[in-house]
């Protein structure tokens, strides 16, 4: 019998699994496919992360970090967001007195470096690769769930955990529904290897048809993000490597230094929010609780945020078997989670709206937003600070 059974293992998933463990609970930790393991001759990951200085001390504090920093990050200074070059706002480290805005860092490395600080912890087994096949779910608070495994294995537990990404088994399992949308807009990226360092900026560049971004990567390396119809994204998709280079240089922003396309990969854009987190016998994070539109690449953010907001419900060791620490979910838990979350959902929308268009009064109207919002010290700092996780 565990005290928590946590389906994915994936970045936030493992990571409230190294809470978990180190309060000295008893967890059940379910693995559908194990990453890659992770070789220093391997090229970049499509899929990458802006982990925000609130998720790094988050990640120091459970002991994955110094693992995720031995294999590869890029630390970034600066956040340059503009529409017109004369229409701009500049966030630095230095200008708010800290050193660094955030890292990026390729999702798989975040998650083998908690997999890593997982195998300290004997009160943690692994289900790998497993996938579950029906869950029996208590009428009641207090009595455990069944987990069935395809395997024919079974896993009983006074909990389980749903970390198993936007499309979740357990949220489906438990009948949790959702509400949201797709997004008209998809996203491509496009990894580039670089004739020469990219310097510490991630930059953004609002067009009409959808943003543009720069997120650099380590040595030579960065990611190009391409907002754009589906139509688009789907002709640039089949273009090979060359001729996707010469179409960066044709419609994206004007980039100063020669690179050479690696590889790309597009994703679709959705909103999706549970109506619920907590229900008997069941917990929704991350991803299986809430989906967002990356533009301001908060998402995984949020995730952890989740993870720092449950452990703060189960360190003081309560009895987490019955009605009682399931009110002290929906109430600690759940009620401000889904507040905070449901904000930045809307704060994205609304910039989605605002700069994804040709109206011609938006347009003067966010120009003449960026070209002020570049001299006001106090907001630019508050802004920033909350970006960055810290408050």
């Amino acid at each position: 019998m565990f005290d928590f059974c946590i389906n994915g293992a994936g970045m936030v998933g493992a990571a409230v699994a190294l809470g978990l463990a180190q309060q000295g609970y008893r967890v059940a930790l379910i693995e559908h496919q194990p990453p890659m393991p992770f070789a220093p001759s391997q090229p970049p990951d499509l899929r990458l992360s802006a982990i925000s200085m609130a998720s790094v001390d988050l990640l120091k504090a459970l002991g994955a970090w110094m693992h995720i920093e031995a294999m590869r990050v890029r630390s970034y200074d600066q956040l340059s967001v503009w529409e017109r070059a004369d229409c701009r706002t500049d966030f630095t480290a230095a200008s708010a007195g800290f050193e660094r805005l955030g890292y990026f860092v390729e999702n798989r490395l975040v998650q083998l470096g908690c997999h890593a600080a997982l195998k300290d912890y004997d009160n943690v087994s692994w289900f790998s690769p497993a996938q579950i096949k029906h869950l029996a779910l208590p009428h009641t608070p207090g009595l455990p769930v069944s987990v069935s495994l395809l395997d024919g294995s079974s896993i009983e537990a006074s909990w389980i955990i749903g970390a198993d990404g936007a499309d979740s088994q357990v949220r489906k399992l438990a009948h949790i529904g959702i509400s949201g949308w797709q997004y008209s807009q998809q996203a491509m990226g496009i990894v580039v290897e670089f004739e020469q360092p990219v310097s510490d900026t991630t930059w953004q560049q609002f067009t009409p048809d959808g943003p543009q971004a720069l997120l650099p990567m380590y040595g030579n390396y960065a990611a190009l993000i391409w907002y754009d119809n589906a139509q688009t994204l789907a002709r640039l998709s089949k273009l090979s490597p060359v001729q996707l280079k010469q179409a960066v240089k044709q419609d994206f922003v004007n980039l100063d230094k020669d690179f050479t396309v690696l590889n790309q990969a597009t994703f679709p854009l959705a909103r999706r929010h549970a109506n619920a987190y907590v229900m008997a016998g069941v917990v929704l994070i991350g991803d299986a609780a809430h989906t967002i539109n990356p533009l301001a690449g908060q998402g995984v953010n949020l995730g952890f945020k989740d993870v720092a907001c449950l452990l703060a419900q189960t360190g003081a060791k309560p009895t987490i078997a019955g009605a009682g620490f399931m009110q002290q979910l929906k109430t600690s838990y759940e009620a401000p989670r889904r507040r905070d979350n449901a904000l930045m959902m809307t704060a994205m929308d609304g910039f989605y709206t605002a700069f994804s268009n040709h109206n011609a009064a938006l347009t003067w109207l966010r120009n003449g937003v960026l070209k002020v919002a570049q001299h006001t010290g106090p907001v630019k700092h508050q802004l920033l600070k909350y970006a960055m996780g810290l408050s």
